[in-house]
């Protein structure tokens, strides 16, 4: 049964074949009458990895960004960008396509105030935002950093930060964040506060940075993907790439307009 899985992800196109094929085998570790069979077997599984069939990429946008990636040291948590099914692309951050991520370095102004990236905005809303917050009232409970701190942070900082914001919220029992005074709840999985305030963040975010504006232009009519494994069914925010496209169309219709006006007034003088 294992040789017939393999076999038929091998001549599939899907480039998740690779990783469908880890999640069998790990599946099979864990049944000790099986251990044996992944040796036996563990020639077919490289054969289906190595030959399968190569998606064509769109010509109009860099080859690089599906240029195949061999890293023994990958953490576990990215998706490399040959990964990418049909019409789809990576937001990896080993290139340039990563500006997009909100790990980026990619600063912004919002409602008068400088952030450094997006994920220091979003970890922020976790923090007291004075003593008068409930959070900052809990006895024996110390927070590492201060919010304005958190504003500034980029990347794996500010992310960890977060992390540690949301052991503190464990601990007290509390599901929501706040905004300018404003308190919502934090993981809805319906669009709510926290959710709009993400998506005009981020359109500040590509307002704000041109190369950012340009990078996401450049994309296309590509479906962007995310370059590391989310969990599942996560609430809307998470999902990044969606309110990327979504920001993309809506600078695309927006050139459109402007086209249009420019050609209708050259038109008339003519």
């Amino acid at each position: 049964m294992f040789l017939c899985k393999v076999l038929h992800y091998r001549d599939t196109k899907n480039t998740k074949v690779a990783r469908r094929i880890r999640i069998i085998t790990q599946r099979m570790i864990t049944l000790p009458t099986y251990r044996l069979s992944i040796f036996l077997f563990l020639p077919f599984v490289l054969a289906a990895t190595a030959i399968q069939t190569e998606i064509k990429r769109d010509p109009r946008y860099p080859a690089h960004w599906w240029t195949p990636i061999s890293d023994p040291s990958k953490p576990d948590w990215e998706i490399l960008p040959q990964e990418a099914g049909p019409g789809e692309v990576i937001l990896s951050k080993r290139h340039e396509l990563g500006l997009l991520s909100n790990f980026a370095a990619t600063p912004f102004t919002y409602r008068g105030k400088r952030y450094a990236s997006l994920e220091g905005f979003w970890q922020m809303m976790l923090y007291p935002e004075g003593p008068n917050d409930p959070r900052a009232q809990t006895p024996r409970m110390e927070w590492k950093y201060t919010r304005d701190q958190v504003a500034q942070m980029t990347a794996f900082e500010a992310k960890s930060a977060g992390t540690l914001a949301e052991k503190y919220m464990e601990l007290m029992g509390i599901d929501w964040v706040t905004f300018e005074g404003k308190r919502f709840k934090y993981r809805s999985m319906k669009p709510g506060e926290h959710y709009r305030l993400i998506v005009e963040a981020t359109r500040a975010k590509v307002a704000q940075n041109p190369e950012v504006k340009k990078i996401l232009l450049a994309t296309g009519d590509l479906i962007l993907k995310p370059d590391h494994y989310g969990e599942k069914n996560a609430p809307p925010e998470w999902r990044y790439y969606e309110i990327l496209m979504n920001i993309r169309r809506e600078l695309r219709n927006r050139n459109d307009l402007k086209r249009t006006a420019k050609t209708t007034t050259t038109n008339a003088f003519n």
